[in-house]
């Protein structure tokens, strides 16, 4: 039977929650709880959580049930990925951890409009569904990923979109980044405005 997913957000298709490291972008190094939502149709051939894709595949969880778990922890710092958590109204499972004094960050690909109320917002756009104006406009950080060379014009395409105080990331694809190190390396060197984000977390081995 297919989920039906209530349009408050009361129920979220939850894949897996877990208290880690942030790995990725301005906040590496932060001790933060995952919230992996499933659910996307961005479809990116890279991805390296392709499980996430079907909904269905997810038990319905109650918001309130995610938000008891991460508050068990020291860290008040919740991550919500996906999948494309966006695809959901996140505004009750972002008000109720607000609530409890927990700070609330996004990793979106910006393809679906924007709810829920975001102490940070990360924006990794990807090539298969453009982002919507809005969340780039309101994203503290553009995460892009490099997987071939041509990314780097994609990359500058997108920097256009988003606010002047925006944290700028270039990211190597983790199974191309013997090759694209070097050249990310020589790119932010010329163009500063650029930070390097590595997948510290797989260094690790950490979730």
């Amino acid at each position: 039977m297919a989920h039906v997913i209530p349009e408050d957000g009361t129920l979220l298709p939850l894949m897996e929650e877990f208290y880690t490291i942030q790995g990725e972008g301005y906040n590496t190094g932060k001790a933060a709880y995952f919230i992996r939502l499933g659910g996307c149709d961005v479809g990116c051939h890279w991805c390296d959580v392709k499980e996430s894709w079907d909904a269905e595949l997810h038990a319905l969880t109650a918001a309130d049930t995610i938000v008891e778990h991460a508050a068990q922890h020291p860290a008040k710092a919740v991550v919500v990925t996906g999948g494309e958590p966006l695809i959901y109204n996140l505004d009750y499972l972002t008000g109720q951890l607000q609530q409890k004094g927990i700070r609330t960050f996004i990793e979106t690909s910006g393809a679906y409009p924007l709810s829920g109320s975001w102490d940070w917002i990360c924006l990794s756009p990807k090539k298969f569904k453009a982002p919507v104006k809005h969340v780039a406009e309101m994203a503290h950080e553009l995460k892009v990923i490099v997987f071939n060379k041509s990314d780097f014009l994609w990359a500058e395409e997108h920097a256009k979109m988003v606010g002047p105080a925006c944290k700028l990331y270039l990211q190597p694809e983790w199974s191309k980044s013997k090759e694209m190190i070097p050249l990310i390396v020589d790119y932010v060197m010329h163009n500063p405005q650029w930070e390097i984000s590595l997948q510290t977390h797989k260094y690790l081995n950490i979730p």
